[in-house]
């Protein structure tokens, strides 16, 4: 596999990016003690800022990925990043409850510039047989970012309280918006004058399985990620500053591992089926579904982090076969609005009710038997990406619906 100069510079570059996305996403979550105690809030209204957040992020995705298609995506992405940044470092200067609320709402309206047209320039810049590894290699960003984000989270809050946390991750994303435009620009986009594709993507059977199955995925994987810091505090005995810091190696390690390997795999089996690559899915989901469990149940630290790990590292694999998936069966010119409308649905009906939904059982039981939900979401999202990968084999990836977009899905600039 031997990439050339631009190819290097896009995928360090969005990479990078991907990394301070998910630092300024995920730092919410090791502060929440401290918020709890300074703003004397309930669980549910602790969920509520993450909930808050993943609204906004699901509802600009798709008017932003569209918007990506049409236009500029490196001017959509710059944009997305600045954005980002400055509600971040605002977050930080909250004096109230719902001013925080507000900041957390204004970080989802950047990001949801950034997937969309991250993904896509990603697919458009590499060939089909390596659509799985290059979306792994992207999606490390997001795991190094988000443990980094809870590692700092912990540690800044600790020595300094959880508005400095805020301070210290957003500033970097302002300087890195303006370098995003040196990004070069992929050619394929929709003339401004065509219909939105979104009425033909719902036409498509194998992307509505894709959108059932991470509709469970996605509440599972946002369920360990919000309330885990706060589950090894309450049950395993941990400190803030050990929380943060074990749950951010824990996804460095295991998570990144487990993105390269499942995009590895996937890659592998696209080349000897087009209808294989999305195998890795329901696989990995299964394999982690009773590590994750145990991990809940686990009487020592130790014993928690290892089968935590290990749970995360099969639980990744997903990442690069659906990003990867989702733009084998959406033609080049419409790849920003498909993962436009991939985030909105999977965000806005699994990933902003999943924190709310996981507090509201703690509020009545208690968070151990609210996160045991997450482990049987992710079972039946298992069954369902089987499902998909059925449809998939049965009606292929070039759907008759995608047709006016583009001749042939095949037909890339990079092949």
């Amino acid at each position: 596999m031997k990439l050339d100069r631009v190819q290097i510079r896009v995928l360090l570059t969005l990479t990078l990016l991907n990394f301070v996305n998910y630092a300024d996403r995920q730092i919410i979550f090791p502060l929440f003690p401290q918020i709890q105690h300074d703003f004397h809030l309930s669980y549910t209204q602790l969920g509520l800022l993450a909930t808050v957040f993943t609204i906004v992020l699901s509802l600009g995705s798709l008017p932003l990925g569209i918007l990506a298609d049409r236009g500029s995506r490196r001017k959509v992405i710059s944009f997305g990043v600045i954005f980002w940044s400055a509600a971040t470092f605002l977050s930080g200067l909250a004096p109230s409850f719902r001013f925080l609320l507000f900041s957390r709402a204004l970080v989802g309206v950047g990001e949801a510039a950034y997937t969309p047209a991250g993904t896509s320039i990603i697919s458009e810049t590499f060939p089909h047989h390596l659509r799985s590894r290059m979306q792994g290699w992207f999606n490390t960003g997001m795991f190094l970012g988000g443990a980094v984000g809870m590692a700092l989270g912990g540690v800044i809050a600790h020595w300094a309280g959880w508005r400095a946390a805020f301070f210290v991750v957003g500033f970097p994303g302002l300087l890195l918006g303006f370098l995003s435009l040196r990004l070069p620009e992929p050619p394929h986009q929709l003339p401004r004058d065509a219909p939105i594709p979104v009425r033909d993507l719902l036409r498509v059977p194998a992307f509505l399985m894709v959108l059932a199955g991470s509709w469970f995925s996605s509440f599972a994987g946002y369920a360990y990620t919000s309330w885990g810091p706060q589950f090894v505090q309450e049950f395993k005995g941990f400190t803030m500053q050990e929380a943060g810091l074990v749950l951010g190696i824990a996804l460095v390690i295991a998570g990144a591992a487990g993105v390269m390997t499942g995009a590895v795999l996937s890659d592998r089996l696209f080349q000897i089926a087009p209808w294989a690559r999305a195998v890795v899915i329901p696989v990995g989901f299964i394999l982690a579904a009773p590590l994750c469990y145990l991990a809940l149940h686990a009487s020592s630290k130790t014993g928690f982090i290892v089968l935590f790990a290990c749970g995360v590292f099969f639980l990744t694999w997903y990442h690069g076969p659906v990003a990867a998936t989702i733009h084998d069966l959406a033609p080049a010119p419409v790849h920003a609005t498909a993962i436009g409308l991939y985030t909105l649905f999977v965000n806005l009906f699994a990933m902003a009710i999943a924190p709310l939904v996981i507090g509201s059982i703690a509020d009545a039981s208690n968070l151990q038997v609210a996160l045991e939900a997450a482990v049987a979401a992710q079972i039946i999202g298992a069954l369902l990406f089987i499902w998909a990968i059925y449809v998939i084999r049965r009606d292929g990836l070039h759907h008759p619906a995608m047709e006016p977009y583009q001749e042939e899905i095949a037909a890339t600039p990079c092949d």
